[in-house]
């Protein structure tokens, strides 16, 4: 009886590991006051002026909100209506329903509800004849095929983004890595204006990772192992504010893990410098910045990975 009892706890506590990094673990991100006014108050952004109108990069648009996969880049194409345009979705990603307005078609995200947008048809503008009229302010960009899903994200500053994106682009589950700017006041900033230090970003890195496979706590952990969390403005030979170690938590429970594991290391004596801000936009930096390490064929000097957890 005792040894029945055993293997049925054995049992479940495997499988409670095995599915911890569920995507139904996953929560979604908190939303600015601009994004829930789309996303939960079915509003609609100004025609010209969302982020992926003329976007034209390879890979998948997922949901802002629960980082469900949505389109492909190689369904996007130009109908100069003011808003991005897909003809088609990831099978089972975008759910129709009739718009209050009782004419149109409203599309949402099939996961969570996000509003996303309108879908039309007979306009001919395509071989497949429609159109997925599709609010920038409800997605969010991976560079990278993904599969049908929700997808975790994760932004981390640790001094240089070559370097962090790096060794984070080599860890298991993660999708992609991006090396871009956040924490500042000033939209779209440039890398010789982040050098100021007068922009208020941070070079940071937004992870998308498969939840499936890893998890944010993990991530967090190895991005607390591969830079020197105790110094302030600065990482080995890179010294500003642009430089800072910095945790940019997309929502409340990112927060309390991020708590959590700076907690541990003031506990083993380390004087951390590490901050933990609410996140804000997240500016992509110039595509010669991305695989930096990889397409040069080099490796870091500047940060190395220490055991701390």
């Amino acid at each position: 009886m005792n040894k029945l009892y055993l293997s049925i706890i054995t049992a479940i506590l495997l499988f409670m590991s095995e599915n911890s990094h569920s995507q139904d673990n996953l929560k979604y991100s908190d939303l600015s006051k601009e994004e829930s006014y789309v996303i939960d108050s079915k509003g609609t952004e100004r025609p010209f002026t969302g982020k992926y109108y003329k976007h034209k990069e390879p890979g998948t648009y997922v949901c802002k909100k629960c980082g469900s996969a949505l389109y492909h880049s190689d369904d996007k194409f130009e109908s100069d209506c003011g808003w991005p345009s897909f003809d088609d979705e990831i099978k089972g990603a975008v759910k129709r329903l009739p718009d209050a307005d009782g004419m149109r078609i409203e599309i949402e995200c099939a996961s969570c509800g996000a509003h996303l947008g309108h879908v039309f048809s007979g306009e001919r503008l395509t071989v497949k004849n429609v159109r997925h009229c599709v609010n920038s302010i409800s997605l969010d960009f991976v560079p990278a095929v993904v599969e049908p899903g929700r997808y975790g994200a994760a932004l981390f500053a640790g001094g240089c983004f070559w370097v962090v994106e790096y060794f984070l682009q080599k860890e298991p589950g993660v999708i992609s890595v991006t090396s871009g700017y956040t924490g500042g006041d000033v939209k779209n900033p440039a890398y010789r204006e982040v050098c100021t230090g007068n922009t208020g970003h941070a070079e940071t890195v937004k992870v998308i990772y498969d939840p499936k496979k890893t998890s944010y706590d993990k991530l967090l952990k190895l991005f607390l192992e591969i830079h020197d969390p105790t110094q302030v403005d600065r990482q080995g030979p890179d010294i500003g504010d642009q430089y800072r170690s910095e945790i940019f938590y997309l929502n409340e429970e990112q927060r309390k893990i991020a708590e959590s594991k700076l907690a541990t290391l003031s506990s083993k004596g380390l004087k951390v410098a590490t901050a933990i801000t609410k996140a804000s936009e997240f500016y992509p930096a110039e595509n010669y910045h991305q695989d930096y390490y990889f397409k040069n064929g080099k490796v870091p000097y500047c940060h190395a990975y220490t055991k701390r957890f």
